[in-house]
């Protein structure tokens, strides 16, 4: 089910993807657009100027913002915002937000506890703070159909978190950076994880999954990347030790 603004950004869309010939003969509304979709972000009226502080929620492998008006959570290499009783995805803390059907959002964002929701939708009223929203009754059956089991899971076995982005926080208003700069700084100062699938045959091949790529991130991460500046300024200190004479 998607808000009314998720309606309007998902025809908007649509239409300028007509306007490229590229779904003439579709009408916006049968459009879909999932996570892995290449098209335009959407303006959803959400501005968050700068990095965010992000804090782990005890016992699950997410990050939450407790200082933002907003709904905005971190997990497995992608933000997460929930507005307007719709769900949208970014690799950056402000966007561009891309709208994630229902049926595709994680299981581990659809268990974040109600508690952990710094803006909570009105039909949120009522539910118990500690435990997950009662995503069934509010999309219907049909999505409870697709969906089963995605609040069962093994609170023991616990998958490793993600490390935060922390490089973004050199881009705040003013530096924030396009699309195509985006990528660009990623690909230099982050290695994303792969995207996991929303229902894996068992809980053992979830663990090692999650394992796999924790090890990935701390063989790419640990080592703190060195700027340009930082390279020309070692460089320098080489060329000023005694005993160095002028090159030949």
């Amino acid at each position: 089910m998607f808000s009314d603004r998720l309606r309007r950004a998902v025809r908007g869309t649509a239409v300028a993807l007509c306007l490229f010939g590229g779904l003439s003969a579709v009408a916006p509304a049968q459009v879909r657009i999932g996570v892995g979709i290449a098209l335009p972000g959407v303006r959803i009226g959400v501005n968050i100027p700068a990095y965010p502080n992000m804090e782990p929620i005890p016992g699950y492998p997410i990050y939450y913002a407790p200082q933002l008006d907003e709904n905005l959570f971190f997990y497995d290499g992608t933000y997460w915002l929930f507005a307007d009783e719709a769900w949208y995805s970014s690799t950056w803390y402000n966007g561009p937000w891309y709208p994630v059907e229902p049926y595709l959002v994680p299981s581990f964002i659809l268990r974040i506890p109600v508690g952990f929701y710094r803006r909570p939708p009105p039909f949120f009223r009522g539910w118990d703070r500690n435990a997950a929203p009662r995503w069934g009754e509010h999309w219907g059956s049909q999505w409870q159909r697709r969906r089963p089991g995605w609040d069962h899971w093994n609170r023991r076995q616990l998958p490793p978190r993600a490390p935060l982005p922390g490089y973004q926080r050199n881009y705040p208003r003013g530096r924030y950076p396009n699309a195509v700069q985006q990528r660009t700084l990623g690909n230099r100062y982050y290695r994303a994880p792969q995207q996991i699938q929303l229902q894996p045959r068992n809980e053992r091949q979830q663990r090692n999954a999650y394992r796999q790529r924790n090890n990935e991130y701390r063989r790419r991460n640990e080592r703190p990347q060195r700027n340009e500046q930082q390279q020309r300024n070692e460089q320098q200190h080489q060329e000023r030790r005694p005993g160095r004479g002028p090159p030949s």
